[in-house]
């Protein structure tokens, strides 16, 4: 039994097998760590926002979302973008201000819809838009009845 132990992978190292990154990956792609720091572990090398990243590829992978929205700080673009192309994966990014970046990405119907419904900021997508958008991505429908209620009423009183 103490064999089998020994030869299988923790939950993150199978995550990132499945990801395709190995510990030199993560070293050359990602910021150098400080000489007089410790050795980190590899999951210490990975940003948060990058290990929410490789979490919607696992799940779009695993087919529990067929389209993910992942906003993320710009100076992770490569990074991202990188690990989506040598996964197969279409997206399409969105400029969010000058620092962050809406990165949407799954199945190519999905995405084709995106690029015809969101030709401006998300904040000032209509109540429709933004309720349709919610729906594909997977959002709970009670919430986004009501999210749509509250903002139609919202544009209602500003047409008065």
């Amino acid at each position: 039994m103490a064999a089998i132990r020994n030869n299988t992978k923790q939950p993150f190292e199978c995550l990132m097998t499945l990801l395709g990154l190995t510990e030199t990956t993560m070293h050359t792609q990602l910021p150098p760590v400080a000489d007089n720091a410790a050795p980190p572990s590899a999951a210490e090398l990975i940003p948060a926002d990058m290990k929410v990243l490789m979490n919607h590829i696992y799940e779009y992978k695993k087919g529990v979302r067929k389209m993910v929205l992942f906003t993320f700080n710009r100076r992770y673009e490569a990074y991202a973008t990188g690990r989506l192309r040598s996964q197969g994966i279409a997206y399409i990014m969105q400029p969010v201000g000058s620092e962050r970046v809406n990165l949407f990405f799954g199945k190519p119907e999905c995405l084709n819809a995106i690029r015809l419904m969101v030709t401006r900021p998300l904040n000032q997508l209509s109540p429709e838009e933004d309720f349709i958008l919610g729906m594909m991505l997977g959002y709970d429908l009670c919430a986004q009845c009501d999210r749509y209620c509250e903002r139609k009423k919202r544009c209602c009183r500003q047409a008065l």
